[in-house]
């Protein structure tokens, strides 16, 4: 029988309560992780959060911290924010949801560690060298809410000087610069610098890329940021992939 056309009384079709991604991904969870798991969530809604560490990572789909640091539920408090950058201690009455997540999570939940998490080919800092080589080719406008925030890279490209190489270079040395700059940013909050300064928090800076899967850490003894677990690593590209 021929579809009837139809009519402008004739209902629209029910939009769908979520993507259907994330509904197939849900129901994997409920039949997986959640099964074997099961315990563990009941134990967190009845107990609460106590995380160690918190992480303060880029919003950029390919940099998941529960995926590159194979993190179960209730291990890591994470802020993810474009370009995982920190906004230095500035009270007003403006809104914070950046200095908010820190202050929950260092007076609220008392975490033992922050770290700032960049991370390669990030898009956030390659947007902010763009325009500050060219500003008419891919102006970030002050007046918008990006350009705003990305505003906050400023210092450490201050630091570092104009670009002297191609760009892919210069957004990687930037990158790196603003996790040193939003280890001063975290300081410069009483609560963390008296706490960093008792023994009772430790701050650090990481680096992933995303091609190679490699980390790398801040040594702030030598300014130097250090290949993590580099044998490990190693290993697991010496291994055959088919």
């Amino acid at each position: 029988m021929p579809e009837q056309p139809s009519h402008p009384g004739d209902a629209a079709p029910a939009r769908p309560l979520l993507p259907e991604r994330l509904v197939s991904g849900y129901e994997a969870f409920l039949s997986g992780r959640f099964a074997r798991e099961q315990d563990r969530f009941h134990q967190l809604a009845k107990a609460g959060q106590s995380p160690r560490i918190m992480l303060i990572g880029c919003c950029d789909s390919r940099v998941s911290p529960e995926v590159i640091f194979d993190a179960g539920p209730g291990e890591i408090f994470v802020l993810r924010n474009v370009a995982n950058l920190v906004p230095p201690y500035a009270p007003n009455d403006d809104l914070h949801g950046a200095s908010a997540a820190l202050e929950y999570a260092v007076l609220g939940l008392h975490v033992a560690h922050i770290v700032v998490l960049g991370h390669a080919s990030c898009g956030g800092v390659r947007a902010y060298a763009e325009n500050d080589l060219d500003p008419d080719q891919k102006p970030l406008s002050s007046g918008d809410f990006i350009g705003k925030w990305m505003s906050l890279i400023g210092p450490a490209a201050a630091k570092i000087g104009p670009a002297t190489e191609p760009l892919d270079g210069y957004v990687e040395r930037l990158a790196l610069a603003s996790i040193v700059q939003g280890l001063a940013n975290l300081r410069s909050f009483p609560a963390v610098a008296t706490l960093e300064r008792l023994g009772g928090l430790s701050l650090h800076g990481a680096y992933f890329s995303i091609a190679e899967g490699k980390l790398l850490a801040l040594d702030e003894t030598t300014g130097e940021f250090r290949a993590v677990s580099a044998k490990t690593h190693a290993d697991a590209f010496s291994e055959p992939r088919f």
